[in-house]
């Protein structure tokens, strides 16, 4: 993916971001206790579940004008919070924040206006929604449940 990225200076700063990766939030959970005090009270984000605490860490960072980059976000969220994600990013996004997110999920390819980029054979491009294979095989499961099952589990 770095050779296919290409950064350049613009017009615009961004004012805040972050990298946030759904495998290592115990980390950055742990890290924010840690550093809280006062001023900046421990948001205590061991005592929610994973998808609680990971969702609002999210939801209390993001600003307009930030950058974000998002490691596979739903293997923290339940397909419902991940719709609760969407909003967030799609709300965000609409304020000037950008957002790069890596993800195998349907539902977070499917946020509005969003570009998205497949790595097919090698190579990156730019494709549809309806096109990428997490839609695909997720339309196939959907409409074609116990066919597929049938298929699937049979000795």
């Amino acid at each position: 993916m770095c050779d296919a990225i290409r950064i350049s200076k613009g017009y615009r700063k961004e004012k805040w971001g972050y990298f946030l990766r759904a495998e290592s939030f115990y980390n950055v959970a742990t890290k924010e206790e840690e550093y809280a005090d006062l001023t900046h009270p421990s948001a205590k984000y061991h005592e929610k579940s994973h998808g609680e605490s990971f969702l609002a860490l999210a939801q209390n960072n993001q600003r307009p004008n930030g950058l974000y980059l998002f490691d596979e976000p739903e293997a923290a969220l339940s397909p419902q919070r991940q719709l609760t994600l969407l909003m967030q990013i799609y709300s965000c996004a609409k304020e000037g924040a950008q957002f790069i997110i890596v993800t195998h999920s349907p539902i977070l390819l499917g946020i509005p206006d969003a570009d998205i980029y497949c790595f097919d054979d090698g190579r990156i491009h730019l494709c549809e929604y309806e096109e990428t294979e997490r839609y695909r095989v997720t339309e196939m499961f959907i409409n074609n449940r116990q066919m597929l099952l049938d298929k699937l589990l049979t000795d």
